[in-house]
């Protein structure tokens, strides 16, 4: 499928390409794009036939690759992936010294406290926006309907992931936390089945696993929600309901408060849910109660002839 239009100019936008494109790719074509998300540091540093030779393809497999996506040659696509790299180098403490040169009179604590709070504040008022209500009522349905749901997270998302194991542990529902401990991740994706609800939470810069666990889940037919960042999120296109709740991007420090809000509104949701499965179950059993329906005679006291 030819490329229209012109290529990614960040490696957000690249991401967000490669995983629409990604379907329409051929198999030698997909593989370099797992390798792309998988190992974005390699793409960057290596030379094109150290990098072929790492997803075991031929040079020109990796130059016909860019070109899919819209470049004109393999280096053109790599110095976004470099670009990536030299972003993601700074570190909180580069991050915390920036705003310092910025707002030097913001570093005392209780300053940063209210300037979290008032950041806070007004991202969760726009919360409400982002979160369309039959998304919402439709990702309440899976949950409580599912035969088992498993969650998965990584980095800055994985507090979301673990929130969700806890809460929806506590309302008594087959819970598997896809934790990656000692790397078996993949192994543990492998336990899902039909029936099952995947809930894949990952936020820009996005993980490539996730994102590949994801799809994998998806294409297999099992019901994926989403929470991420934006509508153009590579996370979204795998999903049976997707969650954007804003691109935050601008920020240094990205605050977890509106994920973890709409997670919160998710468990206590599917706890009215189930409450309200509940309640009609014991309608449905008890007699006389649907229409049709006769009680049953009292049986004959004692005494009495039969």
């Amino acid at each position: 499928m030819p490329f229209m239009g012109a290529p990614a100019t960040d490696y957000d936008e690249l991401q967000a390409e490669i995983g629409r494109r990604f379907p329409g790719l051929s198999r030698q074509l997909q593989r370099i794009a797992r390798f792309a998300l998988e190992r974005p540091q390699d793409v960057a540093l290596d030379t094109v036939a150290a990098a072929a030779g790492k997803v075991e393809v031929q040079p020109s497999a990796m130059v016909r690759f860019a070109q899919a996506l819209g470049f004109d040659g393999y280096s053109d696509m790599q110095r976004i992936f470099r670009d990536r790299l030299v972003q993601r180098s700074s570190s909180y403490r580069e991050r915390i010294a920036s705003l310092r040169r910025v707002a030097p009179a913001h570093s005392r604590p209780k300053t940063v406290l209210h300037d979290f709070v008032t950041d806070s504040i007004a991202h969760l008022s726009h919360l409400e926006e982002h979160v369309a209500p039959e998304r919402l009522e439709r990702a309440v349905g899976l949950l409580a309907r599912a035969r088992r749901i498993h969650l998965l997270a990584q980095r800055r998302a994985f507090p979301v992931a673990c929130y969700l194991g806890y809460a929806l542990g506590q309302l008594e529902l087959p819970v598997a936390l896809l934790d990656g401990v000692g790397g078996m991740v993949r192994e543990q994706a492998r336990g899902m089945q039909l029936g099952d609800v995947l809930v894949a939470v990952s936020f820009r810069n996005y993980s490539p696993e996730v994102i590949e666990l994801a799809a994998d889940a998806f294409r297999r037919g099992i019901e994926v929600v989403v929470i991420t960042d934006s509508a153009v999120s590579p996370l979204a296109q795998s999903a049976t309901v997707a969650f954007d709740i804003g691109d935050a991007s601008d920020r240094p420090f990205r605050s977890l408060v509106e994920p973890l809000c709409l997670a919160q509104a998710l468990v206590v949701s599917v706890g009215h849910q189930l409450a309200e499965n509940l309640n009609r179950g014991q309608a449905r059993a008890r007699p006389g109660t649907h229409q049709g329906q006769t009680r049953a005679r009292p049986g004959p006291g004692p005494g009495s002839r039969r």
